[in-house]
């Protein structure tokens, strides 16, 4: 059977340029956007039994848009007044600019890195007098205390924000030729909301290690992995793939 449909899970692109949109009219396809996961923030009640007390930092890692949120959020719930000497290490330039939604920029005290991880803690080391805060989602990527505990960072580790699975429930049947997944929790939502899910010929595509694992482990039979050499992105991996299936 040919890829006609494909579920990709994630939300909709916010932009014409998206090479998802391209990928469909190149291979004339059809593709659906719907998020399997979604982030919930932790009530303060949750927060306070961590017993972390953020005062206590002189700085703030931040590795996503989301995390800078729901710091700010806790803050201001708690009635934290954070200040004006806090620095903040991000993950990407992108994410050092938000931090202007909360307060004014000054790059004395705000330190960037180029996206990964491996790399904003080579700029943490030059910092190692300072106390940092990392606030983090409860399912997130092991590499985050593997790295700071190599670089003998002080460090806490904190849980500000939850992934939990999206209702489906208005999806009443998985009716699609190929199922397009990005992390671990989407295989788990994949299942809670589709308890009897059975793939069959559905093509099945993930992206990174941990998200290819899951799908094993689940049983479940892995069509497409990316990143390649070949396809450094999903939409490449995607590409090839349809190419070479669509042709038989």
């Amino acid at each position: 059977m040919k890829i006609k449909k494909i579920l990709v899970s994630q939300p909709k692109p916010t932009t014409q340029k998206s090479p998802y949109f391209e990928l469909a009219e190149k291979n004339n396809v059809k593709i659906d956007f719907r998020p399997f996961i979604q982030v919930q923030g932790i009530d303060v009640k949750d927060f306070r039994k961590q017993k972390i007390n953020i005062l206590d930092h002189t700085a703030v890692v931040f590795t996503s848009r989301t995390a800078i949120d729901h710091f700010f959020r806790i803050c201001e719930e708690t009635r934290v007044t954070v200040p004006d000497t806090m620095k903040y290490f991000c993950i990407s330039e992108a994410t050092a600019f938000y931090l202007q939604k909360y307060i004014v920029y000054r790059k004395r005290k705000i330190f960037h890195s180029t996206g990964k991880f491996a790399d904003l803690v080579e700029v943490i080391k030059k910092h190692k007098e300072e106390k940092f805060l990392v606030p983090l989602s409860d399912i997130h990527k092991q590499e985050i205390p593997d790295l700071l505990n190599k670089s003998k960072a002080k460090y806490t580790k904190a849980i500000f924000y939850r992934t939990v699975s999206s209702d489906l429930s208005d999806i009443k049947k998985i009716d699609y030729d190929m199922l397009v997944f990005f992390s671990p929790s989407g295989i788990a939502s994949l299942f809670q909301n589709f308890p009897d899910f059975k793939q069959d010929d559905i093509v099945i595509a993930s992206f990174g290690p941990a998200t290819a694992k899951a799908v094993t482990e689940a049983g479940l039979r892995l069509d497409i992995q990316a990143p390649m050499p070949q396809a450094p992105s999903m939409t490449a991996a995607l590409d090839m793939f349809i190419k070479q299936h669509n042709k038989k």
